[in-house]
């Protein structure tokens, strides 16, 4: 891939990791632009944004107003897009179904070891857990797009 144009964040219902994932990165500063973007691989109707997530990006002073999942489609994959899931089976799933090979799991794309857990049904201080290990891996995620101007190479 040339250069990284649009980076969609992809969990399973689009309500909670995406769209938390989404509104964290659109407030590192990049030296290239990029279209950023949540979706979730199985969305049956339109929901708003998980309660406990939007009380961690309000806390962090971060929010998305009129947020609503969206399904990923294959129009949503243009010239230049990396998907971002937070586990592999939801990157295996994706890369099989839409034939697409620049599907990448946040921690593995950054060197970490583990995977960004689900905090679904537990307690906000798991939301907030799940908030600042995410911002980590975005953050580092950042430099290694800014240090390649935009360009996903392997190190």
């Amino acid at each position: 891939m040339d250069k990284v144009n649009r980076i969609i964040f992809v969990c399973k219902a689009g309500t909670l990791r995406a769209p938390m994932a989404a509104a964290i990165f659109a407030q590192i500063p990049l030296n290239f632009q990029v279209d950023i973007m949540s979706r979730g691989l199985i969305v049956l109707m339109p929901e708003p944004l998980n309660q406990k997530v939007e009380a961690i990006l309000i806390s962090n002073n971060l929010a998305l107003d009129n947020y609503s999942s969206r399904q990923l489609e294959a129009e949503d994959i243009i010239e230049g897009t990396i998907i971002i899931t937070f586990s592999s089976k939801l990157r295996d799933k994706i890369a099989q179904t839409f034939e697409y090979e620049e599907v990448y799991v946040l921690t593995e794309l950054v060197g970490n070891e583990l995977e960004i857990l689900d905090p679904y049904g537990e307690s906000v201080q798991m939301y907030g857990l799940c908030f600042e290990t995410m911002q980590n891996s975005l953050k580092d995620l950042a430099i290694r797009l800014n240090s390649s101007n935009g360009r996903l190479v392997n190190e």
